[in-house]
């Protein structure tokens, strides 16, 4: 797993790796605490000799911040080290005996120590301007209270959760959003505003004080409503994990957090958010998707249909120009079809192009090959490219193909190379056969020839060139910028 700390910083400290993953784990989920408090943390280990460095920081989101200037990497105060190295030895919690005036702020400073397997392995300060204001009153004493328990849970080594879900879908919950407090049989002992307006908005409309949350939910949910599997424990606080709960229309994330008192259950505290518009938009997404898979598929099918009509017309046609270039005609359908069966299967209008061109170059060479025994090669990769250059790269490189065996070749038996080159949205693609070359005079003569040139020019915005293999045959070079200058 990599480290959560600068290299930096990594080398001022003195940490195990076990060590620095439970620290890992902790500034993954620390920024509750900072929330709930409307305090800084700052995360303070030893160095080789003996003095604190700070090796993480976190500001709250819910207030104003004490250290505007990035502290990471500073070394603490002499004056100061005395109550951290208190705290480390001691495993207690402790609290400075005056605020620290910084200038501007008096500041409240409390000392934590971080424990994992019943020993103190870093401190972390939890910094609070004095007299905070959020929302024109002075910080609710409710949430103060769990970022209390949570800075107990630290100093017994019970937080960070082991096995909790941190993260979700986007619309993953945080203080701001809304916090309710259960006590341990999962009844409401606190929520906060927001808290409160969510849950009416899934259609808890009586009063929430004592109300037994999970049970109440419940009722609202229709009958019949698929619902997570770990709705339950997570409502009542049994389980730190996250969830959504969905009753009207109305979508709730929820994210657990149980509080534990010397191991324990001392309750939980339940963040919760209300992510209906984002679901409701994710969902105008999906739908747009599979209109868009199912317009290539319906495509792809007609034009699969077209394919079977020309190659019917073919067989039928007496006379032998007709015939082929009805063949051509079907075989230029069937590559744009190809395309089109790719992205019925993806939602980004991309195309893993390597695979579909496989299908592509084989299909060429079979069709332009009456007699003889032609193999293909494909050397190199194309990527992922976008809908509308794949249609014309397609069409372009089975028409070279085709050329290659049909004039290159000339019935007889050879090999056909296409190698491809990409360099970000710079495409270079040679088409090789070791047939018997093209007279420069027959270039540009043909309609195949005259199609190519101009998707290339137009739809690729590259250049096309003809010239001689090495030892025999043509070597022909397409050069393309994928994604510029798109018309």
């Amino acid at each position: 797993m990599s480290s959560p700390f600068p290299a930096t910083v990594r080398t001022m400290v003195d940490l195990s790796a076990t060590d620095r993953d439970w620290l890992h784990q902790l500034i993954a989920d620390w920024q509750v605490i900072a929330d709930l408090s409307v305090s800084d943390l700052v995360l303070w280990a030893r160095n080789a000799s003996g003095r604190f460095v700070a090796i993480a920081h976190s500001r709250p989101s819910t207030g104003a911040t004490v250290h505007s200037e990035d502290v990471m990497g500073r070394r603490m105060p002499s004056s100061r080290e005395a109550v951290a190295l208190e705290t480390l030895t001691s495993g207690r919690r402790q609290v400075a005996a005056d605020p620290l005036w910084t200038g501007t702020v008096a500041v409240r400073e409390e000392y934590v120590p971080v424990v994992r397997d019943g020993r103190a392995i870093a401190v972390i300060t939890r910094e609070t301007a004095v007299g905070v204001i959020r929302g024109g009153r002075i910080i609710d004493q409710a949430l103060e209270d769990v970022a209390d328990s949570l800075c107990l849970m630290i100093a017994e080594g019970s937080f960070p959760i082991q096995g909790a879900g941190t993260s979700i879908r986007h619309g993953t919950p945080r203080v701001a959003d809304g916090v309710v407090r259960l006590d341990g049989d999962g009844a409401i002992l606190y929520a906060s505003p927001n808290a409160r307006s969510a849950l009416h908005r899934l259609g808890l409309d009586q009063g929430l004080d004592q109300v037994q949350l999970a049970a109440a939910i419940a009722d609202i949910i229709p009958e019949r409503t698929q619902v997570d599997e770990t709705l339950a424990v997570v409502l009542m606080g049994r389980q730190a994990w996250l969830t959504e709960v969905e009753a009207g229309g109305v979508y709730l994330s929820v994210r657990s957090l149980p509080l534990l008192q010397a191991g324990q259950r001392a309750g939980a505290i339940l963040l919760v958010r209300d992510v209906t518009e984002i679901r409701r938009r994710e969902q105008v997404l999906l739908n747009k998707d599979a209109t868009i898979r199912e317009i290539h598929h319906r495509v792809k099918n007609n034009l699969q249909t077209v394919s079977a009509l020309l190659r019917m017309q073919g067989r039928r046609a007496t006379n032998e120009e007709t015939r082929r270039a009805l063949k051509e005609a079907e075989r230029r359908v069937a590559a744009i079809a190809t395309v089109h069966e790719a992205l019925s299967h993806n939602v980004d209008e991309q195309v893993d192009f390597d695979e579909v061109f496989a299908s592509i170059l084989r299909v060429a060479a079979v069709v332009a090959t009456p007699v003889g025994q032609v193999t293909t090669r494909l050397e190199g990769r194309f990527g992922t490219i976008d809908a509308d250059t794949a249609q014309a790269l397609s069409t372009v490189l089975a028409e070279l193909v085709t050329n290659a065996v049909e004039h290159g070749l000339e019935n007889r038996d050879g090999t056909v190379t296409v190698q491809a080159h990409r360099e970000g949205d710079d495409l270079t693609v040679h088409v090789i056969d070791d047939g018997v070359g093209v007279p420069p005079s027959a270039i540009m003569a043909g309609l195949g020839t005259q199609i190519v040139t101009t998707l290339v020019r137009g739809e690729l915005n590259g250049t096309i060139d003809w010239r001689p293999a090495p030892g025999k045959g043509t070597d022909v070079v397409v050069r393309a910028r994928l994604g510029r200058g798109r018309r």
